[in-house]
């Protein structure tokens, strides 16, 4: 089958306050803040924010709700590490930047022959550090150069009662390969992603986590597709396999979304880069450095901002002329959605007053 999915756009947490998650990421992880904007679902305003590598690059972006509101439950049936892949030899500094910030984490491993490091985020979700040969562009720190920086995702790890069905879903509905198993964990590798992974992690005994938001999991994962008709395709070839219970099409400003709950309970998003991307409402050098809304949410600024709580921007995340991206990494341009897009229309002052 031709599959339609291109490899991992982006991967969504739900840490606990605003602050601490832009300083663990940016500072610790060493991420970009690629964009700041607010949940698009619901009726109070939630922070989202994009974390990414130095050219934004789908496939690089961690996004997250800090949802203070309440505490998730982490389990089986969630993303339970997200990985990025870092030069190899470099194992050995990412310990002692790890140990300089007092972040916990279990020391150099290894694991399908390829050396990693686990950290935990303040709020309780894991990271991996995997040495990895991968060629995109790191954003760097005060801290962390680019002979070490990170470059992108290498994948990540779900936690799954049974292996065979959510198996079955990556291959058959998402055109996933199998590459290896390595003592629980089971490896697959996306479709025309240069090698990110799928690990699915055997844990018969382990109870189900959480499914709506809440602090301390990871929320879901979503694939890059084409374009808005490689959705509407991969929402019939859902229904034609079984799992029908796929989403409308939700417009998320910067991209196109579909979800669907997979066999194993992980949510699955697949999304489409609309025109213009992360770059249409502010020039690279300045991603992440305001608080953007998307057009049907701007009337209610004084209201979002009024209920929000401030967060302070990482140095290195103030405007920097050398980060125009390079050529053929910006988002690709793209013809105006010609099927039927689904907003929430939230009423903020609402709940502010």
């Amino acid at each position: 089958m031709k599959t339609l999915v291109k490899g991992i756009h982006h991967i969504t947490l739900c840490p606990g306050p605003a602050q601490e998650d832009v300083n663990f990421c940016t500072q610790v992880l060493g991420q970009r803040l690629v964009k700041q904007t607010v949940l698009m679902d619901g009726s109070i305003p939630i922070y989202h924010f994009y974390y990414g590598n130095a050219d934004a690059d789908a496939g690089s972006i961690a996004t997250s709700f800090p949802y203070s509101r309440k505490a998730g439950r982490q389990g089986s049936g969630q993303i339970s590490v997200t990985s990025y892949s870092v030069p190899k030899g470099t194992a050995a500094f990412w310990k002692e930047h790890f140990e300089r910030h007092e972040a916990e984490h279990d020391g150099i491993q290894e694991r399908f022959s390829t050396r990693f490091i686990r950290v935990r985020h303040p709020a309780g979700m894991y990271f991996e550090i995997v040495e990895a040969d991968d060629p995109r562009r790191p954003w760097t720190t005060n801290q962390i150069s680019a002979d070490v920086a990170t470059r992108g995702f290498f994948g990540a790890v779900m936690s799954v009662r049974t292996v065979e069905e959510q198996e079955q879903f990556f291959v058959e509905a998402l055109g996933f390969s199998k590459v290896g198993v390595d003592g629980p964990y089971h490896r697959f590798e996306a479709p025309g992603s240069g090698g990110q992974t799928i690990e699915l992690l055997h844990e018969p005994d382990r109870a189900p986590g959480s499914w709506g938001f809440g602090a301390g999991t990871f929320h879901h994962i979503a694939f890059e597709v084409e374009d808005d008709e490689a959705l509407m395709a991969q929402k019939a070839l859902y229904e034609e396999l079984g799992y029908t219970d796929a989403s409308e099409v939700k417009d998320r400003f910067y991209f196109h979304s579909m979800y669907v709950r997979s066999p194993g309970g992980i949510l699955v998003e697949c999304t489409a880069n609309v025109s213009g991307g992360f770059y249409q409402d502010e020039a690279p050098e300045d991603l992440g450095t305001t608080l953007n809304l998307p057009p049907w949410y701007e009337s209610q600024r004084a209201d979002i901002l009024a209920m929000l709580e401030p967060v302070r921007l990482p140095e290195a995340n103030r405007p920097r002329r050398d980060v125009r991206p390079q050529a053929g990494s910006a988002v690709a341009e793209a013809a105006a959605s010609t099927i039927p897009l689904s907003r929430t229309k939230a009423d903020f002052a609402r709940h502010r007053h």
